[in-house]
């Protein structure tokens, strides 16, 4: 009765986002259907971007997206923030793209993630490997979320 009840409620929560997310108006611009994604850096817009270029794991994503740098609100650093040309994939379909690990805006914070970690400590900072095995099935979903943190993670 209790997995009948848990599997109900993920079912409506997945309804839930799934109805959340919002097409791009078919006459207009598809970039407007895509958020930017925003992290702030604890450095000025000039180390941000030292002679108008771009930090590396930005540069990797090539003409797939648009990067804005601006002054954080409250003098708080740097807002750099991206956003992909292209709309991402919507509905059911961004649901598997999301779990599969293909969605393209996983790339993207991954990108923004690394950006900040190098501009703030000089490095990539990576989440630690586990160090025993969970063979128990929350074990293994823990495990999952470990591999999946640098493309789904907080900014």
């Amino acid at each position: 009765m209790a997995a009948a009840v848990a599997l109900a409620g993920a079912g409506a929560g997945m309804a839930r986002w799934l109805s959340s997310r919002r097409a791009a108006d078919p006459g207009g611009d598809p970039r407007e259907a895509n958020r930017w994604l925003p992290v702030t850096v604890n450095r000025s817009p000039e180390e941000v971007m030292p002679e108008g270029r771009l930090p590396e794991p930005l540069v990797r994503l090539g003409d797939t997206v648009e990067v804005r740098v601006r002054k954080a609100p409250g003098g708080r650093g740097t807002e750099l923030a991206a956003r992909l040309l292209e709309p991402p994939p919507q509905g059911a379909r961004g649901a598997v793209a999301r779990i599969s690990g293909d969605d393209p805006r996983q790339e993207v914070r991954r990108a923004l993630r690394e950006a900040k970690s190098l501009l703030e400590t000089g490095e990539v900072l990576r989440p630690d490997e586990p160090s025993t095995n969970r063979p128990t099935a929350t074990g293994k979903v823990l495990d999952l979320a470990i591999r999946r943190a640098s493309g789904e993670g907080r900014l």
